[in-house]
């Protein structure tokens, strides 16, 4: 009885915050804005822009996949999916437990699949090196080729409440943005040393539309500023961390075309929508059950399954296509915002976020 009361006494704080608010109005916009996008062309009597999968040479070795956020959600349907097209995947979670469980599932539905598992906690600067040191450790032991050929950043979280990682970061920030870009930058040597092209495929959300203005500056990219709120902007702090992903994704892009190897990798985003995963595990209850329900019967929810698609679509898209920002299934790609293609707020982004982690572990490593 007591933790009943408890349950509905949160329920009605969540019911009576703009986070929650902003979540259900402004986020519900932006995926229909999403969606708009995809069938304007049609109303149009134009074609969407759009890529064909291309399933990965598995002779005479294998490709190798790593995924973050595999035990769970988009990140284990991403790794179930790379199995089946003959990628060694690289499993990549926070939990032991979990990454037995998830490598025990997919072979089960996949007994050809080919699986390696790695406890990694993407919020830690100090993990992610661990990772790297390890993975390429393994691959040397291996009859593997010292490469790999794709990395997917699946793994994201949203927090109801402010805590800080080992790093002093936000930890929404950490794991969902500042994580993705130390683990692309140590594994970029990995990638440029594939005999094949090689690609990285970062997952954001269509939330990003929401960001207006964006300020980039220490406080903000590590989310201390954010901390120092009478109450967490989690709302504000997850479309933030997907921006800043985003726009590291496009960044990245231009900064390989200058590259001698420039033509080896490529760099792509992937939106999955509205799918019906655990995000949403530290909402009441009865709210995300509502949220779902509602989503549902107006046709933007999705099953992990099959919101999985522009995952895929972007990992196995054609060699050469870089810089797309993939929505919506069977290849197709849509524009992102305005904000997220602004060039000088992007590189501004990754050198305030690198100024960041000189004074991490990863400044040692990047010297």
């Amino acid at each position: 009885m007591i933790s009943l009361v408890k349950e509905l006494w949160r329920t009605l704080l969540f019911v009576f915050s703009i986070q929650f608010w902003r979540m259900g109005l402004l986020w519900t916009f932006s995926i229909v804005f999403s969606h708009y996008q995809l069938i304007k062309d049609f109303l149009c009597s134009q074609r969407p822009k759009s890529y064909y999968r291309c399933s990965p040479c598995t002779v005479p070795v294998r490709p190798v996949a790593v995924v973050t956020g595999a035990t769970s959600g988009l990140g284990f349907y991403t790794a179930y999916e790379l199995s089946k097209e003959g990628y060694v995947v690289v499993l990549v979670g926070r939990s032991q437990q979990l990454l037995l469980e998830a490598e025990r599932k997919i072979k089960d539905w996949n007994r050809n699949a080919h699986l390696k598992a790695f406890q990694v906690d993407l919020s830690s600067v100090e993990s992610i090196i661990m990772f790297r040191k390890s993975l390429q450790q393994w691959l040397s032991d291996s009859d593997l080729h010292s490469s790999i050929q794709l990395l997917i950043n699946a793994a994201g979280i949203l927090a109801t409440s402010p805590r800080i990682t080992a790093d002093g970061y936000d930890q929404m920030i950490g794991t969902n943005y500042i994580g993705a870009f130390v683990l692309t930058n140590l594994l970029l040597p990995l990638l440029e040393s594939s005999n094949v092209s090689s690609r990285i495929v970062n997952v954001t959300s269509f939330t990003h539309r929401n960001v207006t203005d964006m300020q980039v500056d220490d406080r903000t990219v590590s989310g201390k500023r954010f901390l120092s709120y009478m109450q967490y902007p989690y709302a504000n702090i997850y479309e933030y961390s997907k921006l800043c992903l985003l726009l590291f994704t496009f960044e990245l892009h231009r900064q390989l075309r200058l590259r001698e190897k420039s033509h080896q990798i490529f760099v792509a985003a992937a939106d999955p929508g509205v799918v019906q995963t655990n995000i949403l595990r530290e909402v009441p209850s009865l709210l995300s059950l509502l949220a779902h329900f509602v989503l549902k019967h107006l046709g933007l929810l999705q099953s992990p399954e099959y919101g999985v698609s522009s995952i895929i679509d972007a990992a196995l898209a054609p060699p050469g296509t870089s810089g797309a920002y993939f929505f919506g299934g069977i290849g197709r790609t849509i524009e992102p915002s305005i904000l997220s293609r602004d060039a000088g707020l992007a590189l501004k982004l990754w050198e305030t976020t690198s100024n960041l982690l000189l004074t991490t572990p990863f400044g040692a490593e990047d010297d």
